[in-house]
């Protein structure tokens, strides 16, 4: 299951995703996640669905890595549709004891699990895409404004990429403390709840332990190498918009657009 966890991890290319301004993906990806929240019926899901598969198989990166990201993120699912599959008022289709279903139950928990599926899938072409030198260098012109009121750009945009750069070797890292306790007769499977928490305790101190290492490390290896924060620094490759950003602007504006006329046209909920 750890293995399934790909958020953070970059895949170099030279498709026209990859070579988009890593402001405008920010943005964009923004305006794609307001876009999910928009739609309000099956036929408006239609728009974000097609533009995420059209993005991936134009970024090339395979669509198996859509599936395999999705995996761990299933229980979530399950227990968003199964709260609105129960504890939503409606049309009544199955009724025992407590438990209601109901036709527009049915409906909010198919797209509820659509929408989180291309939540997570459309925020991870973010990454799958940019370097994090790119992230870094996009979050922190973006909140360049911010530095009039001393807002520490720099050093948050610095933080997220780091913590984002981080999290697969950590899992990686994970991975191997588990199969290093297996191979010692540890049991993390078997027993009840507390028992498996209990379990977790040989995992989670030297996971801990290593995550204080690297920490320790990556803070003496940037000391080593003077920095101090963004004052003065300067970059080898300059950020400027071109045509193809402004080009995935108006795709994205005019699939918010289509969203907005489905809304006024096609009730709330209409499958």
């Amino acid at each position: 299951m750890l293995k399934d966890i790909t958020i953070g991890q970059y895949f170099p290319g030279s498709s026209p995703i990859h070579k988009l301004d890593p402001r405008i993906k920010i943005i964009l990806t923004l305006a794609y996640i307001v876009m999910l929240f928009l739609t309000s019926n099956a036929i408006g899901f239609l728009i974000p669905i097609v533009l995420l598969i059209f993005l991936y198989l134009l970024s090339k990166i395979p669509l198996k890595m859509i599936f395999k990201s999705m995996k761990p993120i299933i229980p979530i699912i399950l227990i968003t549709g199964v709260l609105n599959l129960f504890f939503v008022d409606g049309d009544v289709l199955w009724h025992w004891w407590i438990f209601t279903i109901t036709k527009q139950g049915v409906a909010m928990s198919i797209l509820m699990a659509i929408r989180i599926l291309c939540l997570i899938a459309g925020t991870s072409l973010l990454t799958y895409t940019t370097s994090p030198i790119a992230l870094t260098d996009g979050i922190e012109r973006l909140l360049s404004p911010l530095k009039k009121i001393h807002f520490p750009a720099h050093e948050l945009a610095m933080m997220m990429t780091i913590a984002l750069r981080f999290i697969p070797t950590l899992i990686e890292e994970t991975d191997k403390i588990m199969s290093a306790q297996k191979a010692r007769g540890a049991d993390m499977e078997s027993g009840g709840l507390i028992q498996r928490a209990k379990a977790l305790i040989p995992i989670l101190i030297p996971l801990f332990i290593s995550a204080f290492r690297r920490a320790e490390e990556l803070a003496l290896a940037m000391e080593c190498r003077c920095y101090h924060g963004g004052e003065g620094r300067t970059r080898m490759k300059q950020l400027r918009l071109g045509l193809r950003d402004l080009m995935a602007s108006l795709v994205i504006a005019g699939c918010i657009a289509a969203i907005v006329l489905v809304n006024l046209f096609v009730p709330i909920g209409a499958m």
